[in-house]
């Protein structure tokens, strides 16, 4: 096969996965449920401005800009992200065509495509869109320059720096990557000493002006929150599992191609095409740079996504690389990057459907981001129908109220203070627009529908959550509990008159909690197994306990069995007593198949409250005990 057909070929293969690719974007961009820090850019986009809390302003304004094209609603809110994200692989191309031809360029894009996070970028409304589309812009920029400085080359370098400042604090990371790469290659170190580089430069830098003066007068908030707060600073060895994660989201035979991409540009430092040069100085920065920044920094967040930029650059060296591939080679590296990016595709499908959340609830897969706002929406539309026009809605956090503010339209939601408030680096953000809510104090008489996402705190935290939450809205009514996915996204819906009392913790009646202590998610059960566990209701007490199996009650009793551990491990006082707990002998249920099965507890309150706690999976076996019930028998038996 001549060069030409080869290069016709690879044209009509990146031609058809990227129009492919743009489909299934657009398609999931209609479906999925958005992610919580897209509702809150939308919410941003109703406030314009410089620079925000979280961010500079690009993102927020990309926002508004679909909701001017296409208005409300989620589609609208990704589109514009979708067609930037679009662009990435054709600026792939761009820059692999100007250092080594049409054919690499087209396999370049190709690779591109089929890294998983690379083919799918764009499809969430990201501030990484708009900054990976500057820094592939800057990389173009650079590769004209190098070659002859051009007025639209400077042009273009000077915009492409402008719009990565506005896009995100961690460009300033791109800006030291490129920098190391001109440093490291003699047409880089000539082109620093133009006086037109300088002025792009100069430009590029001003854009950072409106982030510096806004840190400067909310006292380094946005400084403090992305490149402080957040990080320990300190050695986590979790950063030793990054390259095991890299290997895994690039699929294994792609990362290692780039891998040794970024060897060949040591190898070929001294070449006289200065690609090599160049990419060695930002590869090392961009790539093994985040594997050592990973060591110290948030562990606690998404951060995988990081490397995208070098790794998307990466992809203009490799063709040299790949040709020298065995063919066979060549292939298994294209279909088991395609077999990852199908992987991903069919996942992100799952989580657009109702059943398909619903089924990765019983493992580590459940995307709790993705999960339970429409659900909730719904619920709280039908809760103000039926209240006062002059009802106040106030979530318990800011992530919550930005996708009941994007689904029903409303920008007056008010919120609570919450720690991830503060871990999100959004409570100055609301306090600025006057939303942050004290409680009571701020309502004004009005009657109230206060949500909370109950899931939003880890267990250990939820009791001193609710205590505090009473200290601010007063003495709380039963909620109107709301589980999404057996429980895997929980909320609880206050309805609050007019009068509220505001008063201490101890005189307030709080939301129940419960545990399952036996059997564990996803132990076998089978009739005669025990099951056991407490639970509690501070401020009322429990009267009942019913015990559920795949939606059938099929035990019911009054918890009686005196558990002091509980009590002192969540603080309770006498008031509460510490009889919280209960032990059922699981009885035969012949309505329920054998397989998994979903078993939970239905709490009953002595104020008269009725309260679903989140199901667990356990495998139920109704021909028989289990082994663990077995066992159980053999030690009652030996003890009798």
């Amino acid at each position: 096969m001549d060069a030409g057909m080869r290069t016709s070929s690879k044209r009509v293969k990146f031609l058809v996965l990227w129009a492919l690719l743009l489909l299934a974007k657009l398609v999931l961009a209609a479906t999925l449920q958005p992610f919580g820090d897209e509702a809150f850019y939308a919410w941003e986009a109703r406030h314009p401005a410089w620079v925000y809390s979280d961010l500079p302003g690009l993102t927020a304004w990309i926002a508004w800009l679909g909701a001017q094209v296409g208005g409300p609603g989620v589609f609208a809110l990704r589109l514009p992200f979708v067609l930037l994200g679009a662009a990435l692989p054709w600026l792939v191309v761009r820059i692999t065509r100007r250092w080594f031809g049409a054919e690499a360029g087209w396999q370049a894009g190709l690779l591109a495509l089929l890294m998983p996070l690379g083919g799918l970028m764009g499809l969430l409304a990201l501030p990484d869109v708009p900054m990976l589309v500057a820094a592939l812009l800057c990389l173009d920029a650079f590769a004209s320059l190098m070659r002859r400085v051009t007025v639209w080359g400077l042009v273009q370098l000077a915009l492409a720096l402008a719009m990565g400042a506005f896009a995100h604090y961690r460009f300033a990371l791109v800006v030291l990557a490129g920098a190391a790469g001109l440093a490291c290659t003699p047409a880089g170190r000539a082109l620093l000493r133009h006086p037109g580089l300088w002025l792009a430069l100069a430009i590029g830098a001003l854009a950072w002006a409106p982030v510096l003066a806004w840190n400067l007068s909310h006292a380094g908030a946005g400084l403090g929150f992305q490149f402080v707060d957040r990080h320990p600073w300190q050695p986590q060895w979790r950063g030793l599992w990054w390259p095991l994660v890299q290997g895994l989201l690039l699929t294994p035979l792609l990362a290692w191609l780039l891998g040794r991409s970024l060897l060949e540009c040591w190898r070929r430092r001294r070449d006289s095409e200065p690609a090599w040069a160049f990419m060695l100085g930002l590869g090392l920065v961009a790539v093994p740079g985040y594997f050592v920044f990973g060591f110290f920094t948030d562990a606690e967040r998404v951060t995988f996504h990081w490397p995208l930029a070098g790794w998307l650059a990466l992809c203009c060296v490799a063709p040299p690389v790949l040709a020298r591939w065995p063919s066979r080679a060549r292939r298994l590296l294209h279909a088991t990057a395609g077999l990852g990016l199908a992987a991903m595709l069919a996942y992100l499908a799952l989580l657009a459907s109702a059943q398909g959340r619903s089924s990765l609830a019983a493992g580590p897969a459940y995307a709790d981001n993705f999960s339970g706002w429409s659900e909730v929406a719904t619920a709280v539309r039908d809760d103000l129908r039926a209240m006062p026009d002059d009802t106040l809605l106030v979530a318990d956090n800011f992530m919550l109220a930005a996708q009941l503010r994007l689904a029903l339209g409303r920008d007056d939601v008010r919120v609570l203070p919450h720690p991830i408030n503060q871990k999100h680096g959004r409570e100055v953000q609301l306090a600025t627009w006057g939303l942050l809510d004290d409680g009571a104090q701020d309502w004004a008489g009005r009657p109230v529908l206060l949500v909370l996402e109950d899931t939003a705190r880890p267990l250990r935290q939820r009791l001193a959550g609710y205590r505090e939450l009473c200290d601010r809205v007063g003495r709380l009514p039963v909620p109107r509990v709301l589980n999404v996915d057996h429980g895997r996204k929980r909320f609880l819906r206050f309805v609050l008159g007019e009068a509220v009392a505001t008063g201490p913790a101890g005189g307030c009646r709080l939301p129940a909690l419960a545990w399952l202590e036996t059997p564990a998610r996803g132990d076998t059960l089978a009739p005669g197994d025990e099951v056991r566990g407490w639970a509690l209701a501070s401020g009322s007490g429990i009267t009942r306990v019913e015990l559920r199996l795949g939606g059938e009650v099929v035990a019911g009793l009054e918890p009686d069995l005196p558990r002091p551990d509980v009590a002192a491990y969540w603080g309770l006082g006498p008031d509460d007593g510490d009889r919280f707990g209960f032990r059922f002998a699981m009885p035969a249920v012949p309505g329920v198949p054998a397989g998994r099965a979903w078993l939970a507890l239905r709490l009953y309150t002595a104020d008269g409250g009725v309260e679903d706690w989140p199901a667990q999976p356990v495998r139920w076996r109704p021909s028989g005990q289990s082994e663990a019930g077995a066992a159980q028998g053999g030690r009652e038996a030996d003890q009798r």
